[in-house]
């Protein structure tokens, strides 16, 4: 956990640091045949060394989170089957058989792509986020104001959106559970329905929950799948501030042409990670409704 801290700070400093030596490569040419090669030569260089040092370490960083999160997995599947075999016989006859196969696989399954996602993408994002406000307040306080302002909009957003998607998700699991717990009775006993042609009622059984399953599933893709759509926009608005804003800044000689490239950079930047993070709210409401179940399933007494 420690070297993926380290190696998603690395990342994004080295992310962030990139912008920076744009807006220098763009100063170095920025007139009609006064370009600076040798400084751009050196810009360039620096620049594929920082570029270089941010894939690797992301890509390090993705190697070792996907190793903790199924070593987590595993764990979590370890424990409830051994949990599930010292929990007494009334446990097993007031629940369904279903319910505790889907607790031990989809629900972990969920989990753990929950798991994944938040903790890369929420603690990179939150860095990035943190970081960009400091390159940003560096080259000019006014426009950054403006960025700082606008963004909350895609917190509320993803907040408003969130809180009905939990909800969802925890019902479309419960759900997913019941028919799982259908079909392993219905093939389990397939002797049991044929001798008592219950052919058809299982079938209305098996409607039913269908239809419920596909009602909360769009339900719940649906709040969640506009999520990203309304923080991009809210990004626009963000980009569009600071290039109107910073165009007059870099008129009036506050800023260089090469500064207001890097601040365009950083706007992109800064936004972006609040697009992910909405995003990896939505996962680990899923993630969340699942870990709820499992912990839920290894909370019961065995006695």
């Amino acid at each position: 956990v420690v070297s993926i801290l380290v190696l998603a700070a690395v990342t994004v400093a080295a992310t962030l640091y990139s912008p920076i030596l744009i807006g220098k490569g763009v100063d170095c040419m920025i007139e009609k045949g006064l370009v600076s090669f040798p400084d751009l030569k050196l810009v360039l260089l620096q620049l594929a060394v920082v570029t270089a040092i941010s894939a690797i370490s992301q890509w390090v960083m993705s190697l070792l989170t996907n190793k903790m999160t199924y070593k987590i997995v595993d764990d979590i599947r370890r424990r409830v089957f051994a949990h599930m075999e010292i929990l007494p016989l009334r446990y097993m006859d007031a629940h369904q058989p279903g319910d505790a196969i889907s607790r031990i696989s989809t629900d972990v399954d969920q989990f753990s792509d929950g798991l994944l996602m938040g903790f890369t993408q929420l603690f990179s994002g939150v860095m990035t986020i943190l970081g960009t406000l400091g390159f940003m307040i560096s080259i000019d306080g006014r426009i950054t104001l403006i960025v700082v302002l606008i963004t909350p909009l895609s917190f509320f957003v993803a907040n408003f959106i969130a809180k009905r998607t939990f909800t969802m998700f925890r019902l479309q699991s419960e759900t997913r559970a019941e028919m799982t717990s259908l079909v392993e009775e219905m093939v389990g006993n397939q002797k049991v329905v044929k001798a008592f042609a219950y052919e058809k009622e299982a079938e209305e059984q098996f409607d039913d929950i269908n239809q419920r399953l596909q009602s909360c599933s769009l339900k719940a893709t649906f709040f969640s799948s506009i999520t990203n759509p309304s923080t991009r926009f809210v990004n626009g608005l963000v980009y569009t501030g600071v290039g109107i804003f910073g165009a007059f800044s870099a008129i009036q000689g506050r800023i260089t042409v090469g500064q207001l490239s890097s601040f365009l950079n950083y706007a992109n930047q800064y936004t972006k990670p609040f697009n992910e993070i909405s995003g990896v709210v939505t996962e680990l409401q899923n993630a969340l409704a699942c870990a709820g179940r499992i912990f839920h399933f290894l909370d019961e007494e065995p006695v």
